[in-house]
């Protein structure tokens, strides 16, 4: 006889999926409650060498593969010419993927639903209804929602996963915080055919810093995500719909006019708002948050689906690997979720620290400086020798691989405060709002 349904998720997103998936192939019966209602463009479609692993766990490699374009890297351009190129080096990452892929999103998030049902879990095709809780809980399904899964026999769940992202479902409800970023910047992005990219080198991500805000460049199969990301201050001028801000901004940024002077888009013109955002609070009794519903950052570096997916790892490993009978110990349950907290919020703030450093200028200067050091002592030299050991280190932070690193973090510190200098200040290498 099967056993009782224990969990339930709330959202069908990366993070909801890639939960499911993994508690099922522990034998933890799940249901998710989902609308099916989602855009056609999602943010999100870059992934980093640390998904790759989780992508092995759940068997989906070469099928994400078959429909994905091969990411060996990213490339950083600034407005006055310079780059920065980061590839994902075996030494580097030191036995992780060497590499990740961008994703077309919607046929990557059906996938994850695919295995997730493959692999048992069971999907109701509705928003779940939530209610203030009773019993212990803070938060609970409304009786219809238990009504629409059969397999809840009448039972509650002893573990709701808020998994709805960016609406934060369980934190509105019960009224929990958020602590802000300081940027005040709006997104707009669309898929294009014949847009010229000769900046990106077999598959590589590109950042250009923009005039005003800064773009990405994605390239997926038959086409390329360009989005700009610009202060609401910057955008008189550029029209008033979103059609009309993305198509003026490409214009008016020479390297981005250049390359898609003969561009053709082929989806709509999404736009997205408000990129750094924490709650203040990420589980209580009967429920815990996970992925975008907890906190995103900005999408500069790619970090948000390795986030979501991340954070269904960790409460996988840390928390459900202790087995079923982890469900009946609320307390011992709260400690790991705690836990897992404390470990995510050190990864947003080490994911923040990187990403500043980009919209500040301080990274292009660092490069600047080492490379007429380089250019002055020759490739042989101590320069190109410490040049080589912090762009590994560099790297590794980039990639997931080794984001939290005390010493990676603290060598970039030192580097960006000592070793800068007879170059241009970082101000003029800086993301200007």
């Amino acid at each position: 006889m099967k056993r009782n349904i224990d969990v339930a998720i709330v959202g069908a997103g990366p993070a909801g999926c890639t939960l499911a998936a993994l508690l099922a192939q522990r034998g933890i019966r799940t249901v998710v409650f989902d609308d099916d209602k989602r855009p056609d463009l999602l943010v999100g479609e870059s992934l980093l060498p640390t998904v790759i692993g989780l992508m092995r766990r759940l068997g989906i490699e070469e099928r994400v593969a078959a429909f994905s374009t091969y990411k060996p890297g990213v490339g950083f351009l600034s407005r006055d010419g310079s780059r920065l190129d980061f590839f994902f080096p075996q030494k580097a990452i030191k036995g992780m993927p060497n590499y990740a892929y961008n994703i077309p999103r919607p046929e990557f998030d059906n996938l994850l639903r695919a295995r997730a049902e493959e692999l048992g879990v069971v999907f109701v095709k509705q928003r779940a209804k939530l209610e203030i809780g009773s019993e212990g809980r803070e938060i609970q399904l409304a009786a219809e929602s238990l009504e629409a899964a059969p397999e809840f026999a009448g039972q509650h769940p002893k573990l709701l996963v808020d998994s709805t992202g960016r609406a934060r479902a369980f934190a509105r409800l019960l009224g929990v915080g958020a602590t802000r970023g300081t940027r005040n910047d709006v997104a707009y992005f669309a898929h294009f055919e014949d847009f010229e990219d000769e900046s990106a080198r077999d598959g590589q991500v590109v950042i250009t810093t923009l005039k005003r805000g800064w773009s990405w460049r994605i390239p997926l199969p038959g086409r390329l995500s360009v989005g700009v990301v610009i202060d609401k201050s910057a955008l008189k001028g550029h029209g008033e719909t979103a059609e009309d801000r993305l198509e003026s901004i490409i214009d008016s940024e020479p390297s981005l006019a250049a390359a898609g002077k003969n561009r053709r888009r082929v989806t709509q013109v999404m736009t997205y708002t408000n990129y750094q955002l924490i709650s203040e609070r990420g589980h209580g009794p009967g429920w815990v948050a996970m992925g975008d519903a907890y906190g995103f950052v900005d999408p500069m570096l790619s970090p948000g689906l390795f986030m979501a997916m991340h954070s269904a790892d960790l409460l996988d490993s840390k928390v459900f690997a202790q087995g079923q009978g982890i469900l009946d110990q609320p307390e011992k349950m709260a400690k790991g979720f705690d836990k897992i907290f404390r470990e995510l919020r050190d990864w947003h703030e080490a994911w923040g620290e990187m990403i500043e450093y980009f919209y500040d200028g301080r990274m292009y200067a660092l490069h600047a400086a080492g490379e007429q050091l380089c250019q002055k002592y020759g490739e042989r030299a101590l320069p190109r020798m410490m040049e080589r050991h912090l762009t590994s280190q560099i790297t590794r932070l980039l990639s997931g691989v080794a984001t939290r690193s005390p010493y990676g973090r603290n060598l970039l510190k030192f580097s960006v405060k000592h070793l800068v200098w007879d170059v241009a200040p970082p101000e003029e290498y800086a993301i200007r709002a």
